[in-house]
């Protein structure tokens, strides 16, 4: 891909109103990330107005880390109007493969067809009906073997896959596409993969579904690398990692992309 900060130039021109339905971990992270980075969030989950405040929105994420009965109708409902509007909408499958109840509202989530889905390597393969249990959130599979999964997965749902890892891996199904920036210390601040579910649906307001999606993993994963530079742990990572965020404009993120095709 030859010039991913014109999609982040793109994004900031819109500045897309974000619905999210995120976990109760995720949600001040999740808001702050969409805000340095351009977006302006709303963390609406009540299932008397998802479906509602899903209407007015540019585009809508979903992620079922602390689902429940109320919270998954709201999801349901929400994921419905955005699909019948035509607006884009990301699934998160947090966990996806822990629980039955999980394995169940993933399923049904993915039938309100999501034009993107990210996790990581155990969600996905688990997504796709495969081995893939995970430990709680965390993966305990490579990016690498959730590849095939991931391909699968998107050319029987119609998304484009993001499967989220060391290095992440990006395919619609015919195309496909490695992401190789990022920093070791991302995974130790929590939140930060449910964030970029977020920054991903704000990507695709308007956008070209595969090309958005990997350059808001390669503008996230540079705003890692920026604040891994300065960082002395976690705690200075994450206010690093903001202002980097807001710092990154669309040449550096094309000077600074580690993109390749898979």
């Amino acid at each position: 891909m030859e010039d991913p900060g014109q999609y982040l130039a793109a994004m900031r021109q819109t500045a897309p109103l974000v619905h999210n339905i995120t976990n109760y971990v995720a949600m001040n992270v999740m808001a702050n990330v969409l805000l340095a980075s351009g977006a302006s969030p709303a963390m609406v989950h009540a299932r008397e107005e998802a479906a509602e405040f899903a209407g007015l929105a540019q585009a809508l994420s979903i992620n079922i880390g602390t689902v429940s009965p109320p919270w998954a109708e709201a999801m349901a409902a929400a994921a419905k109007v955005a699909s019948a509007q035509g607006t884009p909408w990301v699934l998160d499958p947090v966990a996806v493969g822990a629980t039955d109840y999980r394995r169940a509202l993933g399923a049904r989530l993915v039938e309100l067809r999501p034009k993107a889905i990210r996790g990581n390597a155990s969600e996905i393969l688990a997504l796709a009906g495969e081995a893939g249990a995970g430990k709680g959130a965390d993966s305990t599979e490579s990016v690498e073997t959730a590849e095939g999964a991931a391909r699968a997965l998107a050319r029987m749902s119609g998304a484009v896959v993001a499967v989220t890892g060391a290095v992440d891996f990006v395919t619609d199904g015919e195309r496909a596409a490695r992401v190789a920036n990022g920093h070791a210390m991302m995974p130790r601040v929590t939140a930060l993969g449910c964030s970029l579910t977020g920054l991903v649906a704000a990507f695709l307001a308007g956008q070209p579904r595969f090309e958005a999606v990997v350059a808001a993993l390669a503008y996230f994963g540079l705003a890692g690398e920026s604040a891994g530079a300065s960082a002395s742990g976690p705690g200075s990572f994450q206010v690093a990692f903001l202002d980097a965020l807001y710092a990154i404009d669309a040449e550096a993120l094309s000077a600074g992309a580690r993109i390749e095709s898979a």
